[in-house]
């Protein structure tokens, strides 16, 4: 089963391209229709929330530290799930945290966009990406993030100086994850912004379906499961 995998589908390329597109997209419709706030980039949003501490307004800042808070929260369910379910052998725990937000995005495509809900849909948004971060952290064996960008950039240009120095195959074949990933997140942000401006809230039914079918590849065995 995907569970005792050593090499699961939940660490290939093409889950976390897929997961890369929905966070990309996420963090453009949050900003875009849920009143400027990064669902995925918490430090924009910390950034965000010193300024208006600056500017004293307290009250805003708190708008931006809710979200904040969320997804630490998000991260400790996330170790939660994993701890409980790790030994499943009917599916992977992974598959608990997507379930979770498809679930969670789907209910948040119908609640109208006003200050008062867009503080509770950003609060949401934030938890069940923290959920995706904390549960898909490796491709291939590197250490990637699926909803920010600055690490896999920084990590790219790394195993890029690694392979132009010591012409090492693996440190290219790196490189060329990370900055795909990156692509695919620039592609769900293009994206996110040009179906926010059509569907408006809807429009985080398309990162729903993105999440269903990574739920769905997760049954599949992967051909390296076992050594």
């Amino acid at each position: 089963m995907i569970a005792n995998s050593k090499k699961q589908i939940s660490d290939s390329f093409l889950l976390g391209a897929i997961l890369a597109l929905a966070g990309g997209f996420l963090d453009a419709y949050t900003y875009l229709c849920r009143g400027g706030v990064f669902a995925n980039a918490e430090t924009g949003n910390i950034v965000l929330m010193g300024i208006k501490l600056a500017n004293g307004s307290f009250l805003q800042a708190a708008y931006y530290l809710v979200p904040i808070m969320c997804f630490s929260a998000g991260v400790l369910v996330a170790q939660i799930i994993r701890s409980k379910f790790k030994k499943s052998t009917a599916f992977h725990w992974r598959q608990i945290t997507v379930a979770f937000e498809i679930a969670v995005l789907f209910a948040i495509a119908f609640v109208p966009a006003n200050e008062k809900n867009n503080m509770i849909t950003n609060a949401l948004v934030s938890f069940v990406c923290s959920l995706q971060v904390q549960s898909f952290r490796q491709i291939n064996g590197n250490s990637i993030a699926t909803t920010m960008c600055t690490g896999n950039l920084r990590s790219a240009t790394e195993k890029l100086y690694e392979y132009i120095t010591n012409k090492e195959k693996g440190s290219l074949i790196s490189a060329l994850h990370y900055f795909g990933i990156i692509i695919f997140f620039i592609i769900g942000a293009s994206a996110g912004a040009v179906i926010t401006n059509i569907l408006s809230v809807k429009a985080v039914l398309l990162p729903c379906a993105l999440l269903l079918i990574c739920f769905m590849l997760m049954f599949i065995n992967n051909k390296n499961k076992k050594k």
